[in-house]
């Protein structure tokens, strides 16, 4: 790996690197129990900002697409996420968000004729492995409305990452500037749901702000940026997996901040996701390798679930 390449691969691993801390934020920073309020405060402010800073509004029927597809990537995923996040112990949900690319290469064999490599289905089972492995610890009571909420998000990013592939973007038009509107229409949407649901937002005090701050501008705003950046410059898979740094990055936390214990089945764990990690950066290409998952829907649905259930426990204060 050559030094440019190396630079290219170390400032991409901190978007997943920075979804890694999204556990500890919720439980330190942020009210309890407002899964739809907290995933629009991530996603509105952040996609605010982009518009404001690309100054590019969607033009013809990329007004509705960018609805569709802001409602697959954002509107449905992250409620949904905070939602089996809030009620499955164990780490389940992240257990089920880790096979989230796999989705993905399995809905792209059918909607674009694209063929993952058996290297890399290998890869992807392994890193699915290794984070099972440190973040699942002993079951507690089956939640149905949990495993469905995990498995709806898992697959509204998985359709939204196919169709974000299929529809392309508009000419002239960059990531950033669609990640701007996915994630503005996808808060729009949250919004009137999380105010009937759950009612007025909470008082915040200056911690929840700053909880707030951080979650909209640097793990989401700056997050995605980075992730862009080595999407434009990477091969889309090896891109895909950094995610695993993204549980790797929540437990190390977890560890040094909140004093909980990693046994060594979960150090066991952590060194095979991150060899798949590694594996799947020296990957030789393939057909379709070259396009395959070239989305932030994929990043979100394997590093963001991952992180928000990383220890034995729902989220809460």
């Amino acid at each position: 790996m050559n030094q440019n390449r190396l630079v290219t691969v170390a400032l991409t691993a901190l978007a997943p690197v920075s979804w890694g801390s999204t556990y500890f934020v919720t439980t330190q920073f942020l009210p309890a129990d407002r899964p739809l309020f907290t995933g629009m405060m991530r996603a509105l402010p952040a996609g605010l900002a982009l518009l404001a800073l690309t100054r590019r509004l969607p033009r013809g029927d990329w007004w509705w697409k960018a609805v569709v597809l802001g409602a697959l990537n954002i509107g449905a995923f992250f409620p949904l996420l905070f939602l089996s996040a809030y009620r499955l112990p164990g780490g389940m949900a992240a257990v089920i968000g880790s096979v989230g690319p796999l989705w993905v290469a399995g809905l792209a064999a059918v909607f674009l004729g694209e063929k993952p490599t058996l290297r890399t289905l290998l890869t992807g089972i392994a890193a699915a492995l290794g984070v099972s492995l440190v973040v699942l610890k002993a079951a507690g009571a089956f939640d149905a409305i949990g495993v469905i909420a995990a498995l709806g998000s898992s697959a509204s990013m998985s359709a939204g990452t196919v169709f974000t592939k299929r529809w392309g973007r508009p000419e002239g038009v960059g990531p950033l500037v669609l990640t701007g509107w996915q994630l503005t229409a996808g808060g729009l949407l949250i919004a009137p749901v999380a105010f009937f649901v759950e009612g007025a937002p909470p008082a915040l005090d200056g911690r929840n702000l700053a909880g707030y701050v951080y979650l909209a501008l640097v793990n989401t705003a700056v997050a995605y940026w980075l992730w862009f950046r080595g999407i434009g410059r990477m091969t889309a898979t090896s891109v895909t997996f950094l995610g695993p740094l993204s549980p790797l990055t929540a437990a190390v936390i977890g560890w040094a901040a909140l004093g909980q214990a990693l046994a060594p089945v979960q150090v066991l764990g952590m060194a095979i996701a991150f060899g798949a990690t590694l594996a799947g950066q020296t990957a030789p290409k393939g057909p379709g390798r070259s396009k395959s998952l070239q989305s932030f829907s994929s990043a979100e649905d394997s590093n963001v679930k991952l992180s928000m259930d990383v220890t034995s426990h729902p989220v809460r204060r």
